[in-house]
């Protein structure tokens, strides 16, 4: 199969959807790689590596989407991206389209593209592909919130987030006790925070209690329990995921009004549309604003910060899918692994996803049969 990974368009995004690794399993196993010239530079991949391994390099974007079958990439489509895809191609991608634009949709739809979205595959343990991406985040949150305490501002705390001898630590509040939240529950313990959990979901905090046994203190979430731990809270970290879904606003303006001054949102739900009623989305160059004197961070493609390590855990994570589909073909790839058909977005130019045939207002079709490709 001839596979395409083209520079990603999308603003800030460093990341590529293939490290080296990746590429030479594909190219050992017969099949071609087209990669856009200079797409590993902010990865710290380059063209070098990749062509020694039997990659081709080109030089413009509509050259990839033009030669290849199948275009991998990392962030979801643009408009303009949407405008290359190529009649009946496959695009693996995380895709989002609980955010999205109806007129992407459209045109996947229009031109029969086999749209698969990266967080919407499921295996036996949950969804791999978002597991990876979200260790990141949930790493990085902490990092981010560490840094948002430091006295850069008058509005600033001014605090360390582990404390000290005879000095408290701060107080870590964690809303959804997913990879993300259990992820940044690890990193705050181990910088010495104190740290509430809180989730709907009792089994998730049986886990965080048998991962952490009597460091972290779980709560059942309400409006009532949540209310408590948005007040209580230095630090407040959104973890808050409905696979395909735009997440709820779990945490109120008037709950953010009674924060702390100079407290700190991590809003890590914020590319499902945010779990807290203040956000909205940042960039990695601006990644913070002020509203009622909190201190909000809300990046979308977190991940972004480390490319290299990022595009290598994206790697690892969705080469064993790419590569089903390249070798076997689309068909045989889908009927054989119910939980890459989950990710299925768009198929033969209908919507194959409820959810987002709902969002969307177009029909919703399930996959009932499969043609070559």
């Amino acid at each position: 199969m001839r596979i395409g990974i083209p520079k990603e368009l999308k603003f800030e995004e460093s990341r590529i959807s293939l490290a080296p690794a990746g590429v030479d399993s594909l190219v050992r196993a017969g099949h071609t790689v087209y990669i856009q010239k200079g797409a590993g530079e902010k990865s710290h991949f380059s063209d070098e590596e990749y062509s020694e391994l039997g990659a081709k390099i080109v030089y413009t974007t509509e050259e990839v989407y033009q030669r290849s079958e199948m275009i991998v990439k990392v962030a979801r489509l643009t408009d303009e991206e949407s405008h290359l895809l190529q009649e009946n191609q496959i695009l693996f991608s995380f895709l989002h389209f609980a955010v999205g634009e109806k007129k992407i949709l459209n045109s996947l739809l229009a031109k029969k593209v086999t749209a698969i979205g990266y967080e919407l595959i499921e295996n036996e343990h949950g969804l791999p592909v978002l597991h990876s991406m979200s260790e990141i985040a949930g790493q990085l949150a902490i990092q981010a919130a560490e840094d948002c305490l430091l006295a850069k501002s008058h509005l600033s705390r001014g605090i360390l987030l582990g404390g000290f001898s005879g000095v408290a630590p701060s107080a870590v509040v964690i809303i959804g006790a997913g990879v993300l939240g259990t992820t940044a529950a690890r990193a705050a313990l181990n910088r010495g925070a104190q740290v509430v959990v809180l989730d709907r979901d009792l089994n998730r905090l049986r886990r965080i209690d048998e991962t952490f046994p009597r460091k972290v203190t779980t709560v059942a979430a309400n409006p009532y329990t949540i209310a408590r731990g948005v007040k209580f809270a230095d630090v407040l970290i959104g973890a808050v995921l409905i696979k395909g879904e735009k997440a709820p606003h779990i945490v109120t303006e008037e709950m953010v009004k009674t924060m702390k001054r100079g407290a700190v949102i991590i809003d890590c739900s914020i590319d499902q549309g945010g779990c807290i009623a203040t956000s909205r989305p940042t960039s990695i160059s601006t990644p913070t604003y002020v509203m009622h004197d909190v201190i909000h961070y809300a990046v979308p493609n977190m991940p972004a910060f480390v490319p290299r390590s990022a595009s290598y855990g994206l790697t690892n994570a969705a080469l064993t899918y790419i590569h089903s589909i390249a070798d076997k073909g689309l068909a045989s790839a889908l009927m054989e692994d119910s939980g890459l058909s989950k990710g299925v977005c768009t198929f033969n130019g209908f919507c194959s996803n409820e959810v987002i045939a709902e969002t969307f207002d177009v029909e919703f079709k399930r996959i009932h049969f499969f043609s070559k490709n």
